[in-house]
């Protein structure tokens, strides 16, 4: 890498890809699985997680001065690798070089969990309404609230960056943060998975709703079996063969062939 007075010399956005493919292409030979961000259109996320999670970002300014920049890695494919576990997130971004990212996330403590489920509890039916954000306003703004929800604030996250970038939150990092974003779109579950939550247990202290579909309905509203008698005017307790006849139709039909025979012989 060629450098100009201590600084590393630019290297174009064509430039940057050929070699993120390069880069690519020698991890999956190596059996590494790849997991590259990739960013349609300008916005970055689209869905209820994704957004928060951006919004909580901007929402500090201990990183309000390089997350432009990465805004612009994030959306033209330059974090070609981005793994999320529990309490860390691993990638790989391409600039002059190709850079290893760590972004360590301090797991939220079991009593601030225990907090926000006792205060969502009863509002969420579902996993499905859960991970959708399909969520009421109160609910969303307790699980995002600044410091006491899921979201971590900077003295929460730890950042390491390889490029030679003084600064902690580097544009290498900020690509990376958003990039959190755009995966909590396609998987929002990973935000659990990263504080080592399990996110069935909001739904749990909801009063044991299923897991994946909303509680069923109401005792007090299903019908019963006398209530549809009482309802139709049917006996519904009795069973009857698929071809058993009503009653009275045997004899009626009986009936109706004698007096046929009766007619044709006179």
């Amino acid at each position: 890498m060629h450098y100009d007075r201590g600084w590393r010399s630019y290297v174009s956005t064509a430039e940057r890809r050929r070699q993120a493919l390069r880069k690519i292409q020698q991890l999956r030979k190596k059996g590494h699985p790849i997991s590259p961000v990739t960013v349609e259109g300008r916005a970055i996320a689209k869905t209820f997680w994704g957004k928060a999670w951006c919004e909580n970002l901007e929402r500090y300014s201990d990183f309000a001065n390089r997350l432009p920049r990465g805004r612009t890695y994030v959306r033209n494919g330059s974090v070609i690798d981005l793994q999320i576990a529990s309490g860390e997130v691993k990638a790989l971004v391409s600039g002059s070089e190709i850079y290893e990212i760590v972004a360590k996330i301090t797991p939220v403590t079991k009593a601030r969990w225990k907090s926000i489920c006792k205060d969502c509890a009863g509002a969420i039916d579902s996993l499905v309404e859960l991970l959708q954000g399909r969520l009421s306003t109160g609910v969303m703004e307790r699980i995002c609230r600044e410091k006491t929800g899921l979201f971590p604030s900077p003295n929460e996250i730890q950042l390491s960056c390889s490029c030679p970038d003084w600064a902690s939150m580097c544009k290498h990092v900020a690509a990376v943060l958003y990039g959190i974003g755009a995966r909590l779109d396609q998987q929002p579950e990973l935000l659990f998975r990263l504080h080592e939550l399990d996110e069935k247990e909001l739904i749990t202290e909801a009063g044991g709703a299923l897991p994946l579909a909303k509680k069923g309905a109401a005792p007090g509203k299903i019908l019963r079996s006398d209530d549809l008698s009482e309802l139709f005017g049917l006996d519904m307790a009795r069973s009857r063969a698929p071809n058993a006849k009503l009653p009275g139709t045997a004899g009626t039909k009986s009936k109706h062939a004698k007096k046929s025979r009766e007619s044709r012989s006179l």
